[in-house]
């Protein structure tokens, strides 16, 4: 988080702050900060943020400068103090030792005391074994070239080194200068410069994450008026402290995502080659005025990123309180619209310590409240509610509520946001006094039936009815709502509910003392059938034709129908036995005509042939038979089909 933003006067060299005066908490997870003073002439700021606040930092900074026309806000980009140490000349990026840091600056001239003193170039690191005693170490030492020649020191005996080049001295110094600066690798600042002239008012803004703010309610039922009081959570978990600021705690759910705006971002580019080098290729020519071969064209790769992080909102968390409500004495939020959303502010300026929290009255309101159970299906006993509404005034975040019922704590419940004059209910436990209990049946009636072009449109209607049986022990009649899922493509028949919801049905009700109450609702679905007449076989029409729940025009119809297919099957049923006749005598004619081919002109081949002469002519009989019933069978048919067809009924 930001803390107080200390000015830095350029030409008078004077310090003065920017206070802040105002901070904003949002239930999306950000704040909204405020600097503003008075400043004269052209000034610096130093705003420190937390690591993971830059971007949003970077992204919502806004400077309000009456005189400046050339505001300027410089940083250090996320890889800043690695690339800047390693382009000093004495490079300290990677924490090295001395060994390594001399040995990095061979051919530079250093002044060493060991314990005398000596001048000479750096000409190298040597490490040698050295032996104490019954121990072996590498030992590393200073190859120095000095005016008598070059010498070698041991560094655990030289007692201090200094550079005498200028440059080196200044890099070390810088080097060090910016490793202290980045000693808290959690923290980032921003440096705005503003080059304005004479005593003005400026201001600087910003939003940065921070934890929402919460909110928890409690609600008297045992007052006369009931008395509904709310309260916000806030934590101020920045490095500094809120001294007189202006609080305002924003309730909605805006838009709201982290782009990488700090570190620095490299886009790849293709690598094409240099167009003045190469040679020309070698082509041949024909008597066409083109070349036989075109040069090839070059590809060009391109390469995109995107790390843009989408933020995750926060969840607001449950706060519980068991403590009483004195009502009429605390002075709440003022409270307003805000671009779609909800704004509370404190009325008195707050003052709250960094990484401490606090709790303010945002609303204190009488409100309309009537008991009620609440049973919602589900479980043995009917949950203790409250119908709520809203005559507060305010729009209301979604939090807990502790529910006292007489001053004595009664339950904890929960509310979605609460819209100005909206109603809601509540459950804050069970009454144990009533017991329920639930059975469910269901009956299907035919609705209505329509035949047109051959087919049968049957419509049922599906009943459903969910019968609850409540039983109220105590001694006093209870109002009771009751909670009915809404089952998916169905209409409610009965009762009629007071309000409805996506997925319920509410009814009012009582429940008389010491008696068992009885409650139904129905709901109906609707089913259609389409049923195609013609293919249908003889038994499913009769058992349609029969049924009482047809009504009695189609019951009339399908009877006709059933007696036009009884003709139809009677026809074919009499073609199919002619048939078989005609094949049987066709089949005897074989037989014979072989036996005759066998017994030649003896007496008994005479006899086959008399036989095969009348059996021809029995056939020839049979086969006008066959072909009048044939007719007769489609005659019959094309009339069923023809009345099944005609059918217009509903």
């Amino acid at each position: 988080m930001a803390a107080c933003l200390w000015a830095q006067g350029i030409s008078d060299n004077r310090s003065s702050n920017l206070p802040l005066r105002r901070v904003v908490v949002l239930t999306s997870g950000l704040s909204y900060y405020e600097h503003s003073g008075s400043v004269n002439g052209s000034v610096s700021f130093n705003l420190p943020f937390r690591l993971d606040a830059v971007n949003d930092a970077l992204r919502t900074l806004v400077i309000n400068d009456p005189s400046s026309t050339n505001p300027q806000v410089v940083y250090q980009s996320e890889n800043t103090l690695i690339e800047t140490l390693r382009s000093l000349s004495i490079d300290l990026s990677d924490e090295p030792g001395m060994a390594a840091i001399l040995s990095r600056l061979r051919g530079a001239q250093v002044e060493i005391h060991a314990p005398t003193s000596y001048t000479g170039r750096i000409a190298g690191i040597e490490h040698r074994h050295i032996t104490t005693g019954m121990m072996s170490m590498m030992t590393p030492f200073l190859l120095l070239s000095a005016q008598d020649g070059l010498r070698a020191f041991d560094l655990n005996e030289i007692a201090s080194i200094r550079f005498t080049d200028p440059v080196i001295e200044q890099d070390l110094n810088r080097a060090l200068d910016l490793i202290a600066q980045s000693r808290n690798s959690f923290s980032r600042q921003l440096m705005v410069s503003l080059g304005g002239s004479g005593r003005r008012n400026v201001s600087i803004s910003y939003v940065i994450p921070s934890p929402v703010w919460k909110v928890s309610y409690r609600l008297d039922l045992g007052a006369s008026s009931p008395l509904f009081q709310g309260w916000a959570i806030v934590d101020n978990d920045s490095d500094n402290d809120w001294n007189n600021v202006e609080l305002s705690l924003v309730a909605g759910r805006p838009a709201s995502f982290i782009q990488q705006l700090y570190p620095p971002y490299y886009v790849s580019r293709p690598v094409l080659p240099l167009s003045i080098a190469g040679t020309a290729e070698g082509v041949t020519h024909d008597r066409s005025p083109l070349p036989s071969a075109a040069p090839a064209a070059a590809r060009m790769r391109t390469e995109s990123s995107n790390d843009m992080a989408y933020a995750v909102e926060a969840e607001m968390s449950v706060a519980r309180d068991s403590a009483s409500i004195a009502g009429g004495t605390i002075q709440t939020a003022a409270a307003r619209d805000s671009g779609g959303q909800f704004e509370f502010t404190i009325r008195n300026p707050v003052t709250l310590n960094r990484r401490m929290s606090a709790m303010f009255p945002i609303v204190e309101s009488q409100i309309q409240a009537r008991a009620v159970l609440i049973y919602n299906g589900s479980g043995r006993y009917p949950r203790l509610g409250a119908e709520l509404t809203n005559t507060s005034g305010m729009k209301l975040p979604a939090g807990p509520i502790t529910v006292y019922d007489g001053g004595v704590y009664a339950g904890d419940a929960l509310i979605d946001f609460w819209n100005e004059n909206e109603n809601r209910f509540i459950s804050y436990g069970e009454d144990l006094s009533v017991t329920a209990n639930i059975t469910n049946a269901n009956a299907t009636v035919i609705s209505s039936v329509r035949i047109s072009g051959g087919v049968m449109i049957i419509n049922r209607n599906i009943t459903y009815t969910k019968t609850y049986t409540f039983i109220n022990s105590g001694s006093a009649s209870r109002p009771l709502i009751v909670e009915h899922s809404r089952m998916a493509q169905t209409d409610l028949v009965s009762p009629e509910a007071f309000e409805e919801t996506a997925s319920l049905y509410r009814f009012n009700t009582a429940l008389p003392a010491n008696r068992q109450t009885v409650f139904s609702v129905n709901e109906r679905r609707t089913i259609s059938s389409n049923i195609t007449l013609l293919p249908m076989n003889l038994d499913t029409m009769i058992s349609y034709s029969t049924n009482q729940e047809i009504p009695a025009n189609v019951r009339e119809a399908l009877a006709r129908a059933v007696t036009l297919r009884r003709a139809v099957d009677a026809a074919e049923a009499e073609t199919r036995t002619i048939d078989a006749q005609r094949t049987r005598l066709i089949t005897e004619q074989d037989r014979i005509r072989r036996n005759l081919e066998a017994a030649g002109q003896s007496q008994q081949g005479q006899e086959y042939l008399r036989r095969l002469a009348a059996l021809d002519n029995e056939i020839d009989t049979v086969t006008a038979n066959l072909a009048r019933s044939e007719e007769d069978a489609r005659a019959a048919r094309r009339a069923y089909e023809t009345y099944i067809n005609s059918l217009n009924l509903s």
